[in-house]
């Protein structure tokens, strides 16, 4: 059987976006990929969701949002997609060895946090390096703690973290921040975080754990190193579109093109969140692109017929 639409990702935009198709009585597949609720679902306090005065953990959010959508008729596949057919409609998509066929698809692969490519990093990634401070921070109670970057993610993360670590260090290559000014305040308030600045790490030392970083003063050149148990990474993210490379438009940094409807170079086929937006990049923003991609699926197939 050909569905109406099928939808790749789970996060924000994925299942916004099978919201709204499945109040449109499109009935919605969706392909769940590799970790339900993406980004948003690693996350502790989401205080920034409207909705929700006194905030909630991002597992919740989005368990709540799967629940709505499936309450409307969206179908979810524990599935991983694995390659895609966009030369013709019906499309055709492959997961775990099946075949399914549909007539329009929205792309809600979000993104991957980018790695900072120093020496140590790979050798230590689950024994100091972490690029969830959700998923690790508990492993790190009374120790020194550094997080890497600039922007809200970092600054968030880094809060987190003061619950765990005697203190958290927050580095950043340039000379001053991008993340929100009330983010900014709260880490400057908080006593547990120590902000650098004109830095970066040149090497993670360690044996069978980390132990200790090199890090550069981008303005002197000098170097030092600094003893840490654990190296959180928020520099941001390469976009999760290999999949569909030579299949669709995209930009120099692998960001898939979309119109002002998020139709992509492939009539039918929509792009939703940080597969695309490399502004924004915020769990409300995504789920707004969601809905927008599902009410451009709904007027397409109504003009295909």
């Amino acid at each position: 059987m050909t569905e109406k639409l099928a939808i790749i990702g789970s996060g924000p935009a994925g299942l916004t976006a099978a919201l709204y198709a499945g109040r449109a009585m499109l009935s919605p597949l969706v392909f769940v990929g590799p970790a339900f609720g993406g980004q948003i679902a690693t996350t502790t306090e989401v205080e920034n969701f409207p909705g929700f005065p006194a905030g909630l953990q991002g597992p919740e959010l989005t368990a709540a949002m799967r629940e709505q959508a499936e309450r409307f008729g969206a179908r979810m596949v524990e599935a991983v997609v694995e390659s895609v057919d966009f030369s013709k409609r019906p499309f055709t998509l492959t997961a775990d060895g099946q075949t399914y066929t549909a007539e329009s698809v929205i792309i809600a692969t979000g993104a991957t946090p980018r790695p900072l490519g120093v020496p140590g990093e790979q050798e230590f990634i689950g024994r100091g390096v972490s690029y969830c401070a959700t998923c690790d921070g508990f492993f790190f109670r009374d120790q020194e703690i550094i997080v890497v970057g600039g922007g809200d993610s970092a600054f968030q993360e880094a809060l987190f973290l003061t619950k765990f670590g005697k203190r958290v260090r927050i580095i950043h290559r340039r000379d001053s921040f991008r993340a929100g000014a009330t983010l900014q305040r709260y880490a400057r308030e908080n006593p547990r975080i120590e902000l650098v600045t004109n830095t970066v790490i040149e090497a993670i030392h360690g044996s069978s754990k980390v132990d200790s970083v090199t890090l550069k003063d981008t303005v002197t050149g000098a170097t030092r190193r600094t003893d840490v148990g654990g190296v959180f990474v928020f520099i941001g993210h390469d976009p999760n579109s290999e999949l569909f490379q030579g299949q669709l438009a995209m930009d120099d940094h692998g960001y898939v093109t979309v119109d002002g409807r998020l139709t992509t170079s492939v009539p039918g086929v929509f792009a939703a969140g940080e597969i695309h937006d490399r502004i924004f990049k915020q769990a409300i923003t995504s789920a707004g692109f969601g809905c927008q991609a599902a009410l451009g699926v709904e007027r397409f197939l109504a003009d295909a017929g």
